[in-house]
């Protein structure tokens, strides 16, 4: 039996439950001062006529650095040609950031692009 996602994401500005799980990662970062600032869906990437990219978050380091992560329970195939792609085109550190069980420890991995 094939096991069916909905199409789509939610209204552009609300987080889903990992999205939102990672934020409050972030937050914590953010009290400790490993992170200065971060937004959600803060900046929108032009990667070729019609086509955008949105990472999930955009995230500046105390050494001033950007990033963009990408929060997923899961990766479609598009979403990580995306990415490479944007990583290619402009000089951020992108980041796909996955979730972690809870059974495995929970937290998230991080994969540089």
């Amino acid at each position: 039996m094939k096991a069916y996602r909905a199409l789509g994401r939610l209204k552009q500005g609300v987080m889903n439950s990992t999205e939102a799980e990672y934020a409050n990662h972030l937050k914590l970062l953010h009290m400790a001062g490993d992170v200065v600032w971060y937004k959600f869906e803060g900046i929108k990437f032009r990667l070729a006529d019609n086509t955008f990219y949105t990472p999930d978050f955009i995230v500046m380091l105390k050494d001033g650095s950007l990033q963009a992560h990408e929060v997923k329970g899961f990766w479609e195939d598009d979403a990580k040609v995306k990415i490479k792609v944007a990583s290619d085109l402009y000089p951020l550190e992108f980041i796909a950031v996955k979730k972690v069980a809870k059974k495995l420890g929970g937290g998230f991995t991080q994969e540089f692009f």
